[in-house]
């Protein structure tokens, strides 16, 4: 059965499309008794308007898009949650696309903008710029929030947290516990926050007249999978650390795998801090030392604020640094002299509490 269109109403009611439409979309007051005559057609023919494109009528979708690495990602999914809450708030949609950390995937994103499905996009990105990403971001001056990791050379309004802080007392934490040998497992080589952690981790070391080798220091990627394959170095040398400062909550997950796997108790062979304050940590064997962020105000922030320049409001483009907070768990104990022996290759028991890994190749 044919779908009755505007026009369909329009003639049922004696009237124009053109009015029809308009009244339908707001735009144009009608006496009574003429709004009657569409009322009436429009439930006599059963037609229901295409949201969308009525949207578009009115020159807006009402929509805004957030675009994330990996949706299934706990850190990701509470962003978009909070962002979510505050745009229904504000009468919008929100739409919401997993890039898998891929750039082509991220660019796919701005196209909707362009081509006016959605008003304005909260991006959160994983890995370093090519340039393009910030070119697409130009283009869209007063339409683009960047979240949680930078894009560099770029205008647009960003929050992100107080990264070198938190890298400094996860360290000082270890520190104070009398820990000398410090490494650190953090995100990828070029990304804003795993040098900031970094930064601050040096830093904390330099304070306590703590020289790092060169070895103490591992790159892997923000997620459980590589992050667990890239632990099982920690687990080869001799010796080994008495503590590891993990620059997210999943890469300590893929440490606190190859801990199990290799026989060593955490936190009595060696202690354990993150990054991030996922819910989930708390419910760890042990509960997990880490550095909290504020990761619903980073989802609400950023929706308030594209929000506010989609009506209108212009200021020039700032960033906003939150604050990290350090929560002592017990995966953090005094330190032994020295680890024994490796144990056999690892497996990854943590497989299913947080997403694995995205091939960054596809």
């Amino acid at each position: 059965m044919k779908r009755p269109t505007i026009s369909d109403v329009a003639k049922h009611a004696g009237l124009s499309p053109a009015a029809v439409s308009r009244w339908l979309n707001g735009s144009m007051q009608l006496p009574p008794a003429t709004a009657e005559r569409i009322r009436r057609a429009v439930d006599d023919l059963g037609y229901r308007p295409h949201a969308q494109a009525r949207r578009l009528s009115r020159g807006r979708a009402d929509a805004l898009g957030i675009v994330v690495p990996d949706i299934s990602n706990p850190f990701f999914a509470l962003i978009a949650s909070e962002a979510e809450r505050v745009a229904t708030e504000a009468g919008f949609d929100l739409v919401i696309w997993s890039s898998r950390n891929l750039i082509e995937r991220e660019l796919g994103c701005f196209d909707r903008l362009a081509s006016s499905f959605i008003d304005g996009l909260i991006l959160i990105t994983n890995h370093e710029d090519d340039g393009r990403l910030a070119a697409a971001i130009d283009r869209h001056k007063n339409r683009v929030v960047i979240v949680d990791e930078d894009v560099r050379n770029t205008s647009a309004p960003k929050f992100f947290v107080e990264n070198e802080f938190g890298g400094y007392h996860a360290t000082k934490h270890l520190i104070d516990h009398g820990h000398r040998h410090i490494l650190h497992i953090g995100g990828p080589r070029g990304v804003m926050s795993a040098i900031e952690r970094a930064s601050g981790w040096k830093r904390a070391l330099s304070e306590a007249a703590i020289e790092p080798r060169p070895d103490w220091q591992i790159f892997t990627e923000y997620e459980v999978g590589p992050a667990t394959e890239s632990a099982g170095a920690i687990f080869r040398r001799s010796p080994r650390p008495t503590a590891v400062f993990a620059g997210s909550d999943a890469i300590a997950l893929g440490v606190l795998a190859q801990a199990r796997a290799h026989h060593v108790s955490i936190p009595s062979d060696m202690s354990l801090a993150g990054f991030d304050g996922m819910p989930i940590i708390d419910l760890l064997g042990p509960p997990l030392t880490s550095i909290a962020q504020p990761i619903d105000a980073l989802g609400r922030l950023s929706a308030e604020k594209l929000i506010e320049m989609l009506g209108g409001k212009s200021e020039t483009a700032k960033t906003v640094r939150l604050p990290v907070a350090l929560v002592p768990r017990s995966s953090v104990g005094i330190p032994k002299q020295e680890i024994g022996p490796a144990a056999p290759a690892p497996t990854n028991r943590m497989a299913g509490m947080f997403p694995q890994s995205i091939n960054k190749g596809e």
